[in-house]
């Protein structure tokens, strides 16, 4: 079992080195050809957050481990909204940009929902997976066509701060170079240890990548929120979280399914349960985003509520702990019920405010 807890950390500190190499290397590269910090950040950056999800999915799958890797997604998704930004809450009250809720949480949201239909026959097949890789192009495309009306200072700013220049062209390319093959080792590594350690417990492979895998892979965004969050600058924790997620159900899955040539099943378990909770979670940034556009240090808590009882939940359905017959009528009957409520009347309340300062101008 050691070897296997080794063999999980290994896999996550060289999936996080070589990301950070792909996208020192890939932005340096893309700035040198003569493309914008803004457009790099939109890209480059994007899918660099998005690359431990990447590797590891694509690995699990042409491992003929397909519970990982879509249980990855999943589980990673779910852990970027009610983990990453509720940490992220407790450390500043995060801004929500406008835009964001305009346009990038819908897409977001309508990823979701495409995702959950396609899955519904119980696998992702090749027209599925093709779909989803021409809605991350597409996505792309948006983004760098937005991005060219970018005129605040400010913004721009931010993702010439973000993106690391300078360099030579050929040590660009070996950064790249290395961040690949961080990627493929650091993949390996972890999908060898996930899979033994499951075996060893006697749980499914589906609640490790639900688990283990979906919260190591997101260590990249929780580290890039957190982070900006602290130096106070909050909007971009939460778009890089949206971000993040839209990557993951468009590219990680179109991506994963290309790999498997469209033969990714979808468990059961996963539609029954996780598949629904993860809609749900992207159902309720919707209020919680636009109350006040601000997402507050009580949502932050919020959050962090629902992913203890998300995972408490997993383990009860996947262990043979015994627990009080209480326990899952208080999470169904109590705290789920009272997170909706919480949402709702917050919701109302900053809609009717803007409604009252609007008349009193």
């Amino acid at each position: 079992m050691l070897l296997n807890i080794g063999l999980i950390i290994a896999g996550f500190v060289v999936l996080v080195f070589g990301a950070d190499w792909l996208v020192k290397g890939a932005s340096r590269l893309a700035l040198s050809l003569g493309m914008t910090p803004l457009v790099v950040g939109l890209t480059v950056v994007a899918f660099g957050t998005s690359a431990p999800e990447l590797a590891v999915s694509v690995a699990s799958a042409w491992s003929g481990q397909a519970d990982l890797a879509v249980g990855n997604v999943v589980g990673s998704n779910i852990a970027n909204v009610l983990l990453i930004l509720g940490i992220s809450a407790l450390v500043a009250p995060l801004v929500v940009n406008q835009q964001l809720v305009r346009l990038d949480v819908p897409i977001m949201l309508g990823a979701t929902v495409l995702f959950y239909v396609l899955s519904l026959d119980g696998r992702i097949n090749l027209w599925d997976s093709i779909l989803l890789a021409a809605g991350i192009v597409a996505y792309v495309v948006f983004l760098i066509r937005e991005s060219r009306r970018e005129k605040s200072a400010l913004v721009l700013a931010e993702y010439e701060e973000a993106v690391e220049s300078g360099g030579t062209l050929t040590g660009d390319i070996l950064w790249m170079v290395a961040g690949l093959v961080g990627l493929v080792a650091g993949a390996q590594l972890l999908v060898e240890g996930a899979v033994s350690l499951a075996r060893h417990f006697g749980v499914s492979e589906l609640m490790i990548g639900l688990t283990v895998l979906a919260i190591g892979t997101s260590l990249p965004e929780l580290a890039t929120s957190v982070v900006a969050a602290m130096r106070g600058e909050r909007d971009i924790a939460v778009g890089n979280v949206v971000g993040s997620n839209i990557f993951n159900l468009l590219s990680v899955l179109g991506f994963t399914g290309l790999v498997s040539l469209g033969q990714l099943p979808v468990a059961p378990a996963a539609l029954a349960l996780d598949i629904p909770v993860m809609l749900g979670v992207a159902l309720l940034c919707v209020p919680i985003f636009r109350t006040g556009f601000v997402v507050t240090r009580a949502n932050g808590v919020l959050f962090i509520l629902c992913y203890a009882a998300y995972l408490s939940w997993l383990v009860l359905i996947n262990t043979d702990v015994v627990v009080p017959g209480w326990a899952p009528a208080l999470l169904l009957g109590g705290l789920i019920p009272l997170a909706i409520l919480f949402t709702l009347v917050s919701f109302v309340m900053s809609v009717s405010s803007e409604k009252t300062g609007g008349t009193d101008h």
